[in-house]
């Protein structure tokens, strides 16, 4: 059987002569999302507070719908883990890895867990910047989230890594500090060198989820000019097709949201 397990100190300490699996299945909490396949929880261990996902067997019937649905499926934490890894390594704040978990070879035989240290009291970008579209901002605060934004995806992109799910909801920023946490990362891709159809996927989704906050040309440009590390002028020149589509896919995705 293929087996797969990492602990930080504390729940070596915790799972210390126990089946990992068993305790991680033990674990009871308040319930954030329950699917039939996967479970978030959150749960206090030695006052501390943390998140476990559960993922269990994926029938190969699941697995043929995604693919014919042209989407990858997910069987397992592997991708939430390695991508955090990678993107920890690539400068991108994500929450921190605590413990995981992965035994089994067949997709319905499948039993892995993933536990992350809470990231604390937050906002998501998307409650913050909900009322942009009314009230304008202070212009070095949006500036300096747009930018962040920007860094965040070139940094991901440069390292190969596709969110999937790529929208202001799954950006934090904590009370305490400014650099944004990225979450969600069940999705995402992991790759040697990201295909263009990935890229414009991520930034189509961050677009699309940033329609709605009243965001300027210039602020457009500021982010392009960021992601790209060149004058926006040189950058539209050169790649002005690549952004339309960026561009075409966002609407698109907006017009189907709104109908």
């Amino acid at each position: 059987m293929s087996k797969q397990v990492w602990l930080n100190a504390v729940f070596s300490q915790l799972w210390q002569n126990q089946d990992v699996f068993a305790a991680a299945n033990s674990i009871k909490g308040e319930v954030f999302r329950q699917l039939e396949q996967r479970q978030t929880q959150a749960f206090v261990v030695a006052g501390r507070r943390f998140f476990i996902k559960r993922h269990h067997g994926v029938a190969v019937a699941e697995i043929l719908k995604n693919l014919l649905a042209l989407r990858l499926p997910v069987v397992s934490a592997r991708n939430e883990y390695r991508a955090i890894w990678a993107l920890q390594k690539a400068g991108v704040k994500t929450p921190v890895v605590a413990a995981y978990g992965r035994r089994g070879l067949l997709p319905s035989q499948l039993e892995s867990f993933l536990v992350t240290e809470d990231v604390g009291p937050h906002q998501s970008l998307e409650d913050l910047c909900r009322p942009w579209a009314t009230q304008r901002p202070a212009f070095t605060g949006k500036r300096a989230l747009l930018l962040q934004l920007a860094d965040i995806s070139r940094r991901m992109h440069g390292a190969g890594i596709c969110h999937r799910d790529y929208y202001l909801c799954h950006f934090l920023k904590p009370e305490q500090g400014d650099e944004l946490v990225l979450i969600d990362l069940h999705r995402a891709l992991v790759k040697t060198r990201l295909g263009q159809r990935w890229i414009i996927k991520d930034l189509a989704g961050l677009y699309f989820s940033a329609l709605d906050v009243g965001l300027t040309s210039r602020d457009l440009l500021r982010f392009i000019a960021c992601y790209r590390q060149r004058p926006w002028r040189e950058v539209l020149e050169a790649e002005g097709q690549f952004w339309r589509k960026v561009k075409d896919r966002a609407e698109r995705l907006y017009a189907k949201h709104q109908a």
